[in-house]
Protein backbone atom coordinates (compact mmCIF):
# COMPACT_ATOMS: atom_id res chain seq x y z
CA UNK A 1 0.00 0.00 0.00
CA UNK A 2 1.19 3.34 -0.60
CA UNK A 3 2.67 5.01 2.47
CA UNK A 4 0.46 8.22 2.66
CA UNK A 5 -2.20 6.05 2.06
CA UNK A 6 -1.25 3.57 4.70
CA UNK A 7 -1.18 6.81 7.31
CA UNK A 8 -4.23 8.60 6.03
CA UNK A 9 -6.39 5.49 6.62
CA UNK A 10 -5.00 4.83 9.98
CA UNK A 11 -5.76 8.64 11.09
CA UNK A 12 -9.26 7.85 9.34
CA UNK A 13 -10.00 5.34 11.16
CA UNK A 14 -8.60 6.17 14.85
CA UNK A 15 -11.22 9.51 14.19
CA UNK A 16 -13.71 7.46 13.44
CA UNK A 17 -13.60 5.36 16.23
CA UNK A 18 -13.45 8.36 18.32
CA UNK A 19 -16.51 9.99 16.50
CA UNK A 20 -18.50 6.64 17.40
CA UNK A 21 -17.36 6.44 21.33
CA UNK A 22 -18.85 9.92 21.71
CA UNK A 23 -21.63 9.85 19.53
CA UNK A 24 -24.34 9.04 22.28
CA UNK A 25 -22.89 11.13 24.75
CA UNK A 26 -23.03 14.91 22.82
CA UNK A 27 -24.78 16.51 25.88
CA UNK A 28 -21.40 16.27 27.20
CA UNK A 29 -19.41 18.21 24.83
CA UNK A 30 -19.27 21.93 23.81
CA UNK A 31 -20.85 22.96 20.53
CA UNK A 32 -20.58 26.40 18.66
CA UNK A 33 -21.78 28.41 16.07
CA UNK A 34 -19.21 29.46 13.60
CA UNK A 35 -21.86 30.84 11.57
CA UNK A 36 -25.67 30.88 11.32
CA UNK A 37 -26.30 27.01 10.89
CA UNK A 38 -22.42 26.24 10.91
CA UNK A 39 -21.26 24.34 14.31
CA UNK A 40 -18.41 23.04 15.45
CA UNK A 41 -17.78 20.61 18.40
CA UNK A 42 -15.34 19.45 20.56
CA UNK A 43 -15.70 16.26 18.85
CA UNK A 44 -14.70 17.54 15.64
CA UNK A 45 -11.57 19.41 17.43
CA UNK A 46 -10.84 16.25 19.18
CA UNK A 47 -10.65 14.45 15.98
CA UNK A 48 -9.06 16.73 14.22
CA UNK A 49 -6.00 16.39 16.81
CA UNK A 50 -6.00 12.56 16.45
CA UNK A 51 -5.54 12.67 13.13
CA UNK A 52 -2.74 15.37 13.09
CA UNK A 53 -0.70 13.82 15.33
CA UNK A 54 -0.64 10.79 13.33
CA UNK A 55 0.50 12.48 10.43
CA UNK A 56 2.75 14.58 12.23
CA UNK A 57 4.73 11.22 13.56
CA UNK A 58 5.02 10.14 10.06
CA UNK A 59 5.93 13.24 8.63
CA UNK A 60 6.66 15.99 10.54
CA UNK A 61 7.32 18.51 7.55
CA UNK A 62 4.44 18.35 5.67
CA UNK A 63 1.85 21.32 5.39
CA UNK A 64 -1.50 20.89 6.88
CA UNK A 65 -4.72 22.25 5.87
CA UNK A 66 -7.25 21.61 8.55
CA UNK A 67 -11.32 22.72 8.69
CA UNK A 68 -10.74 23.68 12.55
CA UNK A 69 -6.97 24.70 12.96
CA UNK A 70 -6.43 26.11 9.45
CA UNK A 71 -3.29 26.12 7.31
CA UNK A 72 -0.31 25.18 9.13
CA UNK A 73 3.85 24.74 7.80
CA UNK A 74 5.12 25.32 4.06
CA UNK A 75 5.86 22.19 2.16
CA UNK A 76 5.32 20.77 -1.53
CA UNK A 77 3.20 18.02 0.20
CA UNK A 78 -0.12 19.58 2.00
CA UNK A 79 -2.94 17.15 4.38
CA UNK A 80 -6.12 18.63 3.42
CA UNK A 81 -8.25 17.63 6.54
CA UNK A 82 -11.86 17.44 7.48
CA UNK A 83 -12.37 15.72 10.74
CA UNK A 84 -16.25 15.49 10.87
CA UNK A 85 -18.06 16.44 7.64
CA UNK A 86 -21.43 16.58 8.54
CA UNK A 87 -21.57 18.31 11.69
CA UNK A 88 -24.83 19.09 11.80
CA UNK A 89 -25.76 15.30 10.96
CA UNK A 90 -23.54 13.97 13.67
CA UNK A 91 -24.90 16.26 16.67
CA UNK A 92 -28.73 15.00 15.72
CA UNK A 93 -28.15 11.48 15.50
CA UNK A 94 -28.28 11.27 11.85
CA UNK A 95 -26.23 8.76 10.72
CA UNK A 96 -24.54 10.17 7.65
CA UNK A 97 -21.22 11.59 8.65
CA UNK A 98 -17.40 11.09 7.61
CA UNK A 99 -13.75 11.75 7.99
CA UNK A 100 -12.24 13.11 4.97
CA UNK A 101 -8.76 13.35 4.10
CA UNK A 102 -6.74 13.97 1.14
CA UNK A 103 -2.75 14.42 0.21
CA UNK A 104 -2.39 17.22 -2.36
CA UNK A 105 1.77 17.39 -3.85
CA UNK A 106 1.55 20.96 -5.01
CA UNK A 107 -1.55 21.56 -7.24
CA UNK A 108 -2.18 17.73 -8.09
CA UNK A 109 -3.92 15.28 -5.46
CA UNK A 110 -2.22 12.13 -4.73
CA UNK A 111 -4.36 10.39 -1.96
CA UNK A 112 -8.18 10.56 -1.15
CA UNK A 113 -9.63 8.48 2.03
CA UNK A 114 -13.18 9.08 2.60
CA UNK A 115 -14.26 7.09 5.57
CA UNK A 116 -17.95 6.59 7.34
CA UNK A 117 -17.66 5.41 11.00
CA UNK A 118 -21.18 4.28 10.94
CA UNK A 119 -21.19 1.87 7.86
CA UNK A 120 -17.43 0.98 7.90
CA UNK A 121 -17.14 1.78 4.63
CA UNK A 122 -13.91 3.42 3.60
CA UNK A 123 -13.68 4.62 0.16
CA UNK A 124 -9.98 4.97 -0.90
CA UNK A 125 -7.65 6.37 -3.90
CA UNK A 126 -4.48 6.87 -4.57
CA UNK A 127 -3.28 8.44 -8.31
CA UNK A 128 -3.19 6.55 -10.86
CA UNK A 129 -4.06 3.46 -9.11
CA UNK A 130 -7.83 3.57 -9.05
CA UNK A 131 -10.33 4.28 -6.39
CA UNK A 132 -11.65 1.19 -3.57
CA UNK A 133 -13.91 0.37 -1.09
CA UNK A 134 -13.24 -1.37 1.30
CA UNK A 135 -10.60 -3.05 -0.63
CA UNK A 136 -12.81 -3.78 -3.92
CA UNK A 137 -12.62 -1.71 -7.22
CA UNK A 138 -15.46 0.71 -7.98
CA UNK A 139 -16.45 2.89 -11.02
CA UNK A 140 -18.62 6.01 -11.44
CA UNK A 141 -21.76 4.43 -12.70
CA UNK A 142 -22.86 3.39 -16.61
CA UNK A 143 -25.40 6.28 -16.61
CA UNK A 144 -25.61 7.85 -20.23
CA UNK A 145 -27.13 10.81 -19.26
CA UNK A 146 -29.72 12.93 -16.71
CA UNK A 147 -33.09 10.66 -17.86
CA UNK A 148 -33.38 8.28 -14.70
CA UNK A 149 -30.41 9.60 -12.97
CA UNK A 150 -30.60 9.99 -9.60
CA UNK A 151 -28.49 13.22 -8.41
CA UNK A 152 -27.21 14.83 -5.29
CA UNK A 153 -27.00 18.36 -4.35
CA UNK A 154 -26.31 20.56 -0.78
CA UNK A 155 -29.28 22.80 -0.05
CA UNK A 156 -27.79 26.62 1.20
CA UNK A 157 -28.15 26.70 4.64
CA UNK A 158 -26.59 30.05 5.07
CA UNK A 159 -28.81 33.56 4.93
CA UNK A 160 -26.19 35.22 2.50
CA UNK A 161 -26.26 32.34 -0.29
CA UNK A 162 -28.50 32.89 -3.24
CA UNK A 163 -31.77 30.33 -2.58
CA UNK A 164 -33.46 31.44 -5.40
CA UNK A 165 -30.27 30.73 -8.06
CA UNK A 166 -30.22 27.28 -6.36
CA UNK A 167 -34.18 26.76 -6.59
CA UNK A 168 -33.65 27.76 -10.69
CA UNK A 169 -30.94 24.96 -10.88
CA UNK A 170 -32.48 22.53 -9.19
CA UNK A 171 -35.80 22.83 -11.19
CA UNK A 172 -33.80 22.00 -14.31
CA UNK A 173 -32.66 19.17 -12.80
CA UNK A 174 -35.94 17.79 -11.71
CA UNK A 175 -37.73 17.16 -14.59
CA UNK A 176 -35.51 14.82 -15.91
CA UNK A 177 -33.83 13.10 -13.50
CA UNK A 178 -35.18 10.30 -10.90
CA UNK A 179 -35.02 11.81 -8.45
CA UNK A 180 -32.32 14.85 -5.93
CA UNK A 181 -30.86 13.52 -2.54
CA UNK A 182 -29.67 16.17 -0.10
CA UNK A 183 -27.94 13.88 2.54
CA UNK A 184 -25.94 16.63 4.21
CA UNK A 185 -22.39 15.09 3.91
CA UNK A 186 -20.57 16.35 0.85
CA UNK A 187 -17.45 14.23 1.23
CA UNK A 188 -19.65 11.10 1.24
CA UNK A 189 -22.22 12.78 -1.27
CA UNK A 190 -18.81 12.80 -4.09
CA UNK A 191 -17.94 9.19 -2.78
CA UNK A 192 -21.14 7.82 -3.53
CA UNK A 193 -20.26 9.63 -7.31
CA UNK A 194 -17.37 7.45 -7.82
CA UNK A 195 -18.95 4.14 -6.48
CA UNK A 196 -22.02 5.01 -8.59
CA UNK A 197 -24.91 5.03 -6.03
CA UNK A 198 -25.02 8.58 -7.41
CA UNK A 199 -24.95 9.52 -11.31
CA UNK A 200 -23.86 13.14 -10.29
CA UNK A 201 -23.09 16.15 -7.60
CA UNK A 202 -23.41 19.72 -7.65
CA UNK A 203 -23.27 22.19 -4.75
CA UNK A 204 -21.54 25.59 -4.43
CA UNK A 205 -19.68 27.43 -1.20
CA UNK A 206 -17.46 24.58 -0.33
CA UNK A 207 -14.26 24.03 1.17
CA UNK A 208 -10.94 22.62 0.18
CA UNK A 209 -11.61 19.94 2.65
CA UNK A 210 -15.13 19.47 1.52
CA UNK A 211 -13.97 18.55 -1.81
CA UNK A 212 -10.59 16.98 -2.07
CA UNK A 213 -10.46 13.82 -1.51
CA UNK A 214 -13.78 12.93 -3.19
CA UNK A 215 -12.38 14.94 -6.57
CA UNK A 216 -9.58 11.88 -6.29
CA UNK A 217 -12.05 9.34 -5.56
CA UNK A 218 -14.28 10.31 -8.82
CA UNK A 219 -11.20 11.07 -11.33
CA UNK A 220 -9.57 7.46 -10.25
CA UNK A 221 -13.45 5.94 -11.07
CA UNK A 222 -13.43 7.13 -14.08
CA UNK A 223 -15.80 10.28 -13.60
CA UNK A 224 -15.39 13.95 -14.03
CA UNK A 225 -15.33 17.02 -11.58
CA UNK A 226 -15.03 20.77 -12.29
CA UNK A 227 -16.30 24.43 -11.45
CA UNK A 228 -19.47 25.41 -12.61
CA UNK A 229 -17.77 26.83 -15.69
CA UNK A 230 -15.65 23.44 -16.64
CA UNK A 231 -12.68 24.76 -14.85
CA UNK A 232 -10.42 23.04 -12.56
CA UNK A 233 -10.93 25.57 -10.40
CA UNK A 234 -13.06 23.73 -7.78
CA UNK A 235 -10.64 23.08 -4.54
CA UNK A 236 -10.74 27.10 -4.80
CA UNK A 237 -13.95 28.49 -6.28
CA UNK A 238 -15.99 25.88 -3.98
CA UNK A 239 -18.42 25.16 -6.83
CA UNK A 240 -18.83 21.34 -7.79
CA UNK A 241 -20.14 19.93 -10.66
CA UNK A 242 -19.58 16.13 -10.80
CA UNK A 243 -20.45 12.36 -12.23
CA UNK A 244 -20.19 9.84 -14.96
CA UNK A 245 -19.17 11.53 -18.27
CA UNK A 246 -21.86 12.17 -20.12
CA UNK A 247 -24.03 12.81 -17.19
CA UNK A 248 -21.40 15.48 -16.02
CA UNK A 249 -21.63 17.38 -19.59
CA UNK A 250 -25.54 17.62 -19.13
CA UNK A 251 -25.03 18.91 -15.38
CA UNK A 252 -22.35 21.60 -16.45
CA UNK A 253 -24.71 22.81 -19.66
CA UNK A 254 -27.88 23.38 -16.83
CA UNK A 255 -25.16 24.91 -13.89
CA UNK A 256 -22.93 27.54 -16.26
CA UNK A 257 -24.09 30.74 -14.98
CA UNK A 258 -24.30 31.72 -18.55
CA UNK A 259 -27.03 28.83 -18.75
CA UNK A 260 -30.29 29.74 -20.39
CA UNK A 261 -31.34 25.94 -20.00
CA UNK A 262 -34.76 25.02 -18.71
Amino acid sequence: MHPLLNIAIRAARQAGNTLTRHADQLDRFNVEEKSRNDFVSDIDRLAEAEIIEIIRKAYPDHAILAEESGEDGSHDMQWIIDPLDGTTNYLHGFPQYAISIAVRLRDRLEIGVVYNPVTEELFTAARGSGAMLNNKRIRVSNRLGLQGALIGTGIPFSPDRDFEAYLNTMKKFMGTTAGIRRPGAAALDLAYVAAGRLDGFWEDHLKPWDIAAGALLIQEAGGLISDFNGQKTHLKSGEVVCGTPKVYNEMLALVKPDSGAE
